[in-house]
């Protein structure tokens, strides 16, 4: 049995166990699921894809994300990389680089919606929104994502913009109080107010329109916004489309699990991951935590990968390559397998090098992300850690060990 570790990197194996010496041990893990909610079939196997952040920030364009999808849809589709992702201040037309600007003016329409700033996304023009850049990534063969942040834009509060379909405004339903840590553009929703739930499904009515599949939701789990979480859960159940959605960022409390996984399809575990030893190390502990909430089409969410050209920002022949080495880039991915982490790509896909194009086309080990249950820990001991996994119908598990020091 060869060891999954940084020092030297492995692969998974599919070994053959005696279940019944297994079955003691993980018999919590095979006891019957109470009824799933509809939307876990929108997402039953991890989201695989490419998000902007990593690379970008806040500069994403229009170009650069159709020059993604091409890369996704010639190189990647065929091993189940099949969503790219705008993540945020796309409706900000001067954002750039990693950092937010207070105060700066963002595009929203009449109802205080927020819609793609057109010097970015020109084909959003004339009130098309992302429908035409959706069109383009979906004639590739691939599905399209948007980040959003939870909330109603302080500029909808300090115009006082209606809510579509209610005789309420923004000053009616906003809270102040509410504020996210990080970034300046919004204010939370208060959902004792009436037209609360309806500027919700405005948004997500608007986001449908646009045939969005996937929405990674900002500033809802740390702290836990429990109510907003529902609101939008409902917003979306009530458009039709099977939007899947991402809640972020972390941690989210583990005491939520039972709640989040019920609203959500993933979930972070962690801040924002980025490429050192000490943040992968802290994800063993994080996702053995997050076990008892792991299943098909809810799943905790280790964040993205930042493997090959990351931090470009706005000059798209900037960035750095990732600092991990290729043993801890491996550690990585067999960890995020294992576990059933959403695989998101941060690189920029168009400067893809040799080695993490055949990091992200291991077609073994993506089949330990897609194709396995009863993910978890089987021990850790000092420095070793090692995971197991069923095979889909198969009485055959996935082992993987990890020397961590």
């Amino acid at each position: 049995m060869r060891r999954c570790s940084r020092n030297p990197p492995t692969r998974f194996h599919h070994v053959r166990f005696l279940i019944t010496r297994l079955l003691p041990f993980f018999c919590l893990s095979l006891l019957p699921l109470p009824a799933q909610p509809a939307f876990h079939a929108w997402a039953e196997r991890p989201v695989m894809g490419w998000n902007s952040w990593d690379f970008y920030g806040t500069s994403i364009n229009e170009a650069k994300t159709r020059a993604q999808a091409d890369y996704m849809a010639a190189n990647l589709l065929p091993h189940g990389w099949n969503l790219i992702t705008v993540d945020i201040q796309w409706y900000e037309p001067n954002a750039t680089g990693f950092n937010y600007t207070a105060n700066a003016p963002l595009v929203m329409d009449a109802w205080g919606r927020l819609v793609p700033a057109t010097n970015r996304f020109p084909s959003a023009v004339d009130g098309a929104g992302f429908k035409p850049l959706a069109d383009y990534v979906h004639s590739k063969g691939l599905k399209f994502g948007i980040h959003m942040m939870r909330g109603i834009p302080r500029q909808a509060w300090q115009q006082n913009l209606p809510v579509k379909g209610t005789s309420y405004f923004a000053r009616d339903i906003a809270d102040p109080a509410s504020t996210c840590s990080w970034n300046p553009d919004m204010y939370g929703v208060d959902m004792s107010k009436p037209g609360a739930q309806a500027y919700y499904d405005s948004i997500m009515e608007l986001v449908a329109s646009w045939e969005v599949d996937f929405v990674k939701i900002d500033d809802l789990s740390r702290p836990y916004h429990q109510k907003e979480i529902e609101a939008i859960r409902k917003a979306i159940d009530k458009t039709g489309r099977p939007i899947v959605l991402s809640t972020s960022p972390g941690e989210t409390p583990v005491d939520q699990g039972a709640h989040v996984m019920n609203h959500a399809n993933q979930w972070r575990v962690s801040d924002d991951f980025w490429d050192n030893w000490s943040a992968l190390y802290d994800q063993f502990k994080r996702l053995h935590d997050w076990t008892p909430y792991r299943g098909p089409g809810h799943f905790p969410d280790a964040d993205m990968l930042p493997l090959g050209k990351i931090q470009g920002g706005n000059n798209t022949s900037s960035g750095r390559f990732t600092n991990f080495t290729v043993n801890e880039q491996y550690t990585l991915m067999t960890l995020w397998s294992i576990a059933r982490s959403p695989l998101i790509h941060g690189g920029d896909m168009t400067q893809m090098d040799a080695s993490t194009l055949s990091l992200l086309t291991n077609d073994e080990v993506i089949a330990v992300n897609q194709h396995s249950t009863h993910n978890r820990q089987l021990f850790r001991s000092g420095d070793r850690v090692a995971w197991v996994a069923d095979a889909e119908n198969s009485t055959d598990k996935y082992l993987a060990v990890f020397n961590t020091g």
